[in-house]
Order: C-alpha cells, then structure tokens, then sequence
C-alpha cells in the first residue's frame, strides 16, 4: 500500500460546491516548491483547474516561496500544469463546457514520494442549499449529543 500524506485540503470547495465526481492527478513542480510543500506552507482555497490547448493547468493555488530557495525560487501564484492522461482531460473539458461543472482541487498529498492533487468535479451550491447542509450538521451533531447522554 502507497503511503499517503495529505498536505494541505481545500475546505472551502466543500462548502461552496457539491462534489459530483474526484480524480487524482499529479502535478509539476520545481524542486523549491517541493521543499515549501513538505513544510506546508501551501493554500488551496481560491484554486480552481481550466483546460487551455489540450492541458490541464491549476490556476490560482499558492506556494509560499522556500525560505533557503533565493534566486530559484518562483511565483507563489504560477499557473502550474497537472499530469492527466489525455483522455481524461478532454472528457473533463466536455463535462465543463457542456454541463457548467467546475474543476476544482480537494486536496494535496504525498503518495510516496510524488505529490498528488485530488480533482473535484463539482456543482455550485446555491444559498438554500448551505443552509440545508449547515442545519443537517447541526441536527446531527444534537441527535449524537443526546444518544451520548442517554448512554451514560
């Protein structure tokens, strides 16, 4: 079994988007933005995936720059490539484009020793919709709450 090490998740997609479908990709990546990401300095919040000319590119996701990592550092911000077959993008592609889905990272770990990012095919939620799920949690969190009374 492949040791997994999740660095960083991005909570916000949870809350903002229904999570319809998830990929794993791999991602390319300097030598100094892999030192800062096995440090965790990375922010997943506003990233989000477009296709441009048949690749896959996250957009948006910040690598704060390696402390040591002076001139070969690069921008926190750059637009950094994923690694998905080609297949697998252009169905991706479709389902955007046709059906209004968006391409957004979940998560960001360490398989072995190469750094994974955890796609989500997703649906925006609207306004009711985080309220419907903010007052199941809550209803859930009152019922486990009573049993452990009950229990005691």
């Amino acid at each position: 079994m492949d040791n997994i090490k999740t660095i960083a998740t991005n909570k916000n997609a949870y809350h903002e988007y229904f999570v319809v479908e998830s990929f794993e990709a791999g991602i390319e990546l300097t030598g100094t933005e892999i030192k800062s990401i096995r440090q965790g300095r990375v922010n997943l919040k506003d990233a989000w995936c477009s296709v441009d000319d048949g690749q896959m590119y996250v957009k948006q996701m910040h690598i704060s720059p390696y402390d040591h990592g002076n001139i070969f550092n690069k921008d926190p911000l750059r637009v950094r490539r994923l690694l998905l077959h080609k297949r697998e993008i252009m169905r991706l592609f479709g389902l955007v484009k046709q059906q209004g889905l968006a391409l957004v990272p979940l998560s960001l770990y360490f398989k072995g020793s190469l750094v994974k990012v955890q796609l989500g095919l997703c649906k925006g939620k609207k306004l009711y919709d985080k309220r419907a799920v903010a007052a199941e949690k809550s209803a859930n969190r009152e019922m486990q709450r009573t049993l452990k009374e009950q229990n005691r």
